[in-house]
């Protein structure tokens, strides 16, 4: 799914220094199809912003939003959340698995909101043809607190991709893994960008891991500049 930033500002008013907090400066960037982008840059310079930007989990101050040739900001609520669902998955550097749910039932969270159970059927099986090709199969039947991080961050991916999302957005997702469990991780990411033709965008302090895609932009005070 291409995806597109046009002019892209984030601030914050302080109405009593009248100052604005500039976190994101008329920034652009497009993701093509099947594409992959790293964004690179000191903590706190809105890389985080800039992503839940890009999947519509944030709003902009100004400017726009194009996913799949559509304004998303132009959209309802209730059909932005479900162009959400149906179109982008998200990792992010804590898995946020479900506690009280085994692997195969967080995984699956994603299908829930979908009323045909043609599409619920190809959902899990491709959950499992996905636990299988990470390494899972054996445990989705165990809960969080039985997997290593390691496989809990790999379960995380797969939750991302069960709805065949257009486009995956990952936010630090090798940053609470130690060195050899975050370079398989990223050769993961890399491998199912190629596989299953997802645009990705990764926000990453590893250069190891930005490396691997096709554009890497770096944010810093506010402004974006390819690197890459």
């Amino acid at each position: 799914m291409p995806a597109e930033l046009q002019h892209i500002s984030k601030y914050y008013e302080q109405p009593e220094s009248k100052a604005r907090n500039l976190i994101l400066d008329d920034i652009s960037m497009s993701v093509p199809e099947a594409g992959s982008v790293a964004i690179v840059g000191p903590s706190g310079s809105g890389k985080s912003t800039l992503l839940h930007i890009l999947g519509t989990l944030d709003v902009p101050t100004v400017g726009k939003v194009i996913l799949d040739n559509r304004d998303v900001m132009a959209m309802n609520e209730a059909g932005l959340a479900n162009f959400r669902n149906r179109f982008i998955g998200f990792i992010f550097q804590l898995h946020y698995l479900l506690p009280q749910l085994t692997l195969i039932e967080n995984v699956l969270l994603p299908v829930l909101p979908q009323k045909e159970k043609s599409a619920r059927k190809v959902a899990m099986e491709h959950a499992g043809n996905l636990n299988e090709r990470v390494g899972l199969k054996d445990h989705i039947h165990h809960r969080p607190a039985q997997l290593s991080v390691g496989e809990r961050q790999r379960a995380a991916v797969v939750r991302a991709l069960v709805n065949k999302p257009r486009l995956v957005l990952a936010d630090e997702p090798t940053g609470s893994l130690d060195t050899e469990n975050a370079v398989k991780l990223g050769q993961l990411l890399y491998e199912m960008n190629r596989e299953q033709n997802t645009a990705l965008v990764i926000v990453t302090h590893s250069m190891e891991l930005a490396g691997r895609m096709d554009t890497i932009y770096r944010l810093s005070s506010g402004k974006l500049q390819m690197i890459k």
